[in-house]
């Protein structure tokens, strides 16, 4: 009797083996499935290099929109009577590089009130071309608004 008690808990630990290699299977293709999307935070320098050498990966730019004297943004192209789905703008990045980037779909809904920019894309010749763009605006809450707010212990 011992015996076939033996065989049964070796059938069932076989399935689960065969369960939890199968589960690591699948993570493993999850994993190497979104690697290939995954792309590094570059300066605009970077970006021109990897296109130079003929790596056309997509890539990550941080950067600031410029603004002159009365806090406009500087450089922007939108026409969307012409063409709704170019948009193109001036970006600086950390390293204070300014590089024109084309994004071929509308302007993004507060791009006008963002602080800083994150474009995802390549470099296309001397031009960025993103194709997601990602804005970091500015808090709705004041500094003010946020003292008002706190309730005091007494």
């Amino acid at each position: 009797m011992a015996l076939v008690g033996a065989a049964c808990c070796s059938t069932e630990m076989k399935k689960t083996h065969i369960f939890i290699m199968a589960i690591i299977a699948v993570a493993i293709g999850i994993i190497t499935s979104t690697a290939g999307d995954a792309s590094v935070y570059v300066s605009f320098k970077e970006a021109r290099e990897r296109a130079s050498e003929g790596n056309l990966t997509k890539v990550h730019v941080v950067g600031r929109l410029p603004r002159d004297g009365a806090k406009n943004i500087m450089g922007l192209e939108y026409n969307p009577t012409v063409d709704p789905n170019y948009f193109a703008f001036t970006l600086v990045d950390t390293n204070r590089i300014a590089q024109r980037v084309v994004y071929f779909n509308p302007k993004p809904q507060d791009f006008d009130k963002s602080e800083q920019v994150v474009i995802t894309g390549a470099m296309r010749n001397n031009t960025f071309v993103a194709d997601k763009i990602l804005l970091k605006c500015p808090s709705k809450y004041v500094e003010k608004d946020i003292e008002g707010a706190t309730a005091s212990v007494n």
